[in-house]
């Protein structure tokens, strides 16, 4: 079944006004099929087949010039030479539209295109599935639990694989192809440690020494992996809020997960009873909250900032919305119950910045104007 992509409007706005636009995003986050559903007509060359990429190495003018008005090119971190190329190529046609390129590397492209193609691509980022766009596909749960283990990754819902099956095969295909395409990490299992260990530490602050330690290297290497894990769309880092403020804050980002189901599956969460007792479920919900937000942003192409407030005190807010001169401060509870200790925090932020507004998210259905702050169930996180 497709799903009509909540991006979609705006790549095919950007298709009227540049010759290139550019759709990152993880593996199987839909990047190939949004493209095709948006231009059927087009011609379709992936670079991850070894004979087209040897074409576009050895001859980048030649491929251009046979793939050209209306061009989907899939991969193309595989061949970064041909952004140069690109760049004359589309500056002598004057064609907007004419490509529509793909990749599952997120610091690669970017950097090419900032260096090659300036002007001339609009990017936009594709995440799976969000919550609206799972509703529309006739994919609706009844539970924040059950979104959280399925995860998002549409082939996963079209071809109904079991969560625990889809994402043992997504981890030694990610591991085994991509983290060597980017780095040549000699101890892969070594490397898959680190992966479980990050994710018993979702939400938390990203502790390099820690890891360290647990994993016998040193924070360059960590931080590295990391940056791996960044680039490639597993995992990223929150970073603390601290404009305006007087008092001494935490200035350490914190981490999440761009896909829950995946989260899950390394911290070794298989059923709903599995998640009712584990310690992080929590973490899963309040990742899992973030991850919606940042998709609404990334799919209507909107300017929101999202980040965390904490400090040395330990008061902490969950998640500051940043659009333009409006704050918006984020309280995440699991619970499907409303406890008026939830709003501590909230209350402790008003006090610092009065004229923010107030959200309590959680775990239930409920949708409450309340004095402390506005109640949205996990179902409400649109009007958020």
């Amino acid at each position: 079944m497709s799903v009509d992509r909540e991006i979609g409007p705006k790549v095919s706005e950007a298709l009227e006004k540049f010759p290139i636009v550019a759709i990152v995003g993880p593996r199987q986050s839909g990047k190939t099929t949004l493209c095709q559903m948006l231009k059927p007509t087009y011609t379709y060359v992936n670079l991850e087949d070894l004979s087209t990429r040897n074409f576009a190495q050895n001859d980048p003018r030649g491929f251009l010039e046979t793939y050209k008005q209306g061009v989907i090119i899939d991969e193309i971190q595989y061949v970064p030479d041909l952004f140069s190329y690109l760049q004359v190529y589309t500056d002598q046609r004057q064609i907007n539209g004419e490509y529509l390129i793909t990749g599952s590397q997120q610091f690669l492209l970017s950097q090419h295109i900032a260096q090659s193609l300036a002007g001339r691509v609009a990017l936009f980022t594709l995440l799976p599935f969000s919550i609206s766009e799972l509703k529309k596909g006739n994919f609706r749960k009844d539970s924040w639990e059950e979104y959280v283990l399925s995860g998002s990754y549409p082939r996963k819902w079209n071809n109904n694989i079991d969560a625990f099956d889809f994402y043992e095969s997504y981890l030694r295909t990610y591991v085994e192809r991509d983290v060597r395409l980017l780095k040549n990490i000699m101890n892969l299992d070594v490397f898959q440690k680190f992966m479980k260990l990050l994710a018993g530490r979702t939400g938390q602050l990203f502790n390099q020494s820690s890891l360290g330690n647990e994993l016998g290297l040193d924070n360059k290497t960590i931080n590295s992996w990391m940056t791996l894990l960044e680039a490639s769309f597993i995992a990223f880092r929150l970073q603390p809020y601290h404009n305006n403020f007087n008092k001494r804050l935490v200035k350490t980002p914190k981490i999440y997960f761009y896909d829950t189901g995946l989260l899950s599956y390394l911290l070794g969460v298989r059923t709903l009873q599995d998640l009712e007792v584990h310690f992080a479920k929590g973490q899963l919900f309040e990742n899992f909250v973030i991850l919606e937000k940042i998709k609404t942003t990334w799919n209507c192409k909107t300017y929101e900032h999202y980040y965390f407030w904490r400090d040395t005190s330990g008061n902490e807010i969950d998640l500051l919305i940043e659009d333009g001169l409006k704050l918006s401060a984020v309280e995440i509870k699991s619970s499907k119950t409303i406890h008026p200790d939830f709003f501590k925090n909230l209350k402790q932020f008003q006090k610092i910045k009065p004229n923010v507004a107030s959200y309590l998210v959680y775990g239930g259905n409920e949708y409450q104007k309340r004095t402390d702050g506005t109640v949205m169930g996990f179902n409400h996180l649109n009007e958020l």
